[in-house]
């Protein structure tokens, strides 16, 4: 039980002392309290981006070509698949195509079965092989092409220009995606009267790098890119570059976007 005692008058009582304690520390903490439950706030910060695109001229070729036959046969489309297959092969040594660079798929079968809705005998059975290589060189895109139509080759699945420097391109990309977002933050300082700081925050995507076709495609090629300006445009590597008599293949784009948070001084 609490004891009170009373003195001078019924107005006025007083405490036991450890209680007096206990309520003069509680009163002490209150305002407290509220204080430290605020977030603290975020330092004031500017948040731009830059891009920028290096356009180089491709400097080697990825082909994906296929030999396909159709035989009601499956030991004949199998043969004659692997004759083209041969045939292509041969042709590719001959002309100087590094093994390494050269790498076969493994063999698909479709059995068609036209308007059988049973699906039990085949009409005719689809066999292909496909074969990757790599062209180092892309002034002999043509004649490589136009060997392989001619040697077994009745299937384009893709062509893809490259460049074999892509490292190097990106790198470059990426310093200038940096260099158009520090100018730009600067400048929007400037209008504002105040200064940026130190970065805050840094993020990187890359892009680019190769310009392909790819489709299902027989006895003919081809090529197409799509075409996107960024903030910066270099030319890496001159103007466009030709192959042949019937392609232009232009030149391929390596870009890099930055997304960077400046502290305003």
């Amino acid at each position: 039980m609490r004891t009170i005692f009373f003195s001078g008058s019924l107005n006025h009582f007083t405490w036991p002392f450890n209680q007096r304690l206990i309520l003069a520390l509680g009163f002490l903490a209150l305002p407290l309290a509220p204080l430290a439950a605020q977030p603290a706030l975020p330092p004031p910060q500017i948040n731009v981006s830059g891009s920028a695109e290096v356009k180089v001229a491709p400097d080697e070729i990825d082909l994906n070509v296929g030999v396909e036959t159709h035989d009601p046969s499956l030991p004949q489309a199998t043969e004659k698949t692997d004759a083209g297959v041969s045939n292509a092969l041969q042709f590719l040594k001959k002309f100087g195509i590094e093994t390494k660079d050269i790498q076969t798929d493994c063999i698909r079968i479709n059995p068609d079965y036209g308007n059988d809705r049973a699906r039990t005998t085949p009409l005719v059975y689809i066999v292909e092989k496909t074969i990757g290589i790599k062209l180092k060189a892309v002034g002999d895109f043509d004649a490589v092409m136009k060997g392989l139509l001619a040697n077994g080759v009745n299937a384009v699945h893709g062509i893809d220009f490259r460049t074999a420097q892509l490292r190097k391109y990106r790198d470059q990309a990426r310093q200038m995606a940096i260099r158009a977002a520090k100018e730009k933050a600067d400048a929007m300082a400037g209008e504002l009267g105040v200064k940026c700081g130190k970065p805050y925050q840094i993020n990187i995507n890359d892009g680019g790098g190769s310009l392909g076709w790819y489709g299902p495609s027989r006895g003919y090629y081809g090529g197409g890119f799509n075409y996107m300006a960024q903030n910066v445009s270099q030319n890496a590597q001159g103007d466009a570059s030709e192959t042949g008599d019937t392609l232009a293949v232009g030149q391929i784009s390596v870009s890099a976007t930055v997304n960077v948070a400046f502290y305003i001084q």
